[in-house]
């Protein structure tokens, strides 16, 4: 008899266990107006105009970090971009097709056949050529570093300063741009402090003994 009350027990243990066990999560449900949760963009470096540049910034903030493309040029590109190509300028970088990025770099090369204006150009009437060009880059480095050497070669008084390191445009060199030892120049403080030393030094002087 005993034995058998054990077995009857035994399974009433096991249907307990089996209440314990919780029941399978479900997702929660979403409340209303709650925003989707963005997806997660892998980080990624795509190069244009020459300069590797993050793929998770958009068009206009991409162009802008180019050497030689300003905040206007960036946005006037853009527009010619977002009319001319159908492009959008909110696109990441990185979803760019490489067509797309082919063709964004043609406009940066050539922008006056997309009808952008010459005087956003850094390169009027060049030396060489005589054209209104644009240069971005290493190309534009290059060239500001002949010009210098231009200047310096034929004595020019714009190269003299560049070769002594002076400022170029006319700007004063008083307060700021002081190279080497600076001479004559002193504060008001200074000269006060100077004046009054001197004074002292005239009254205590003993005067002259008056001839016979």
């Amino acid at each position: 008899m005993a034995e058998e009350a054990k077995k009857e027990e035994a399974p009433k243990k096991e249907e307990k266990k089996e209440q314990k066990v919780a029941p399978p999560s479900q997702p929660r449900a979403r409340k209303e107006g709650a925003r989707p949760q963005q997806e997660k963009r892998a980080t990624s470096i795509i190069r244009i105009g020459g300069k590797d540049i993050n793929g998770e910034l958009n068009i206009p903030r991409a162009l802008d970090e180019i050497k030689g493309i300003g905040s206007n040029l960036s946005h006037s590109i853009t527009h010619v971009v977002e009319t001319k190509l159908g492009i959008p300028k909110s696109t990441h970088l990185g979803d760019l097709t490489e067509q797309q990025i082919e063709s964004i770099e043609a406009v940066i090369k050539e922008p006056t056949k997309y009808g952008i204006p010459a005087y956003m150009l850094n390169r009027r009437k060049d030396f060489d050529t005589g054209h209104d060009i644009h240069l971005i880059g290493s190309d534009l480095t290059f060239a500001v570093r002949q010009d210098v050497n231009r200047d310096v070669g034929i004595r020019a008084w714009r190269g003299y300063r560049h070769q002594h390191g002076q400022k170029v445009r006319g700007q004063h060199t008083r307060s700021t741009g002081r190279t080497g030892a600076t001479v004559g120049v002193m504060k008001k403080a200074a000269k006060q402090q100077m004046a009054a030393a001197q004074q002292d030094k005239g009254k205590e002087a003993p005067k002259p003994a008056e001839k016979k």
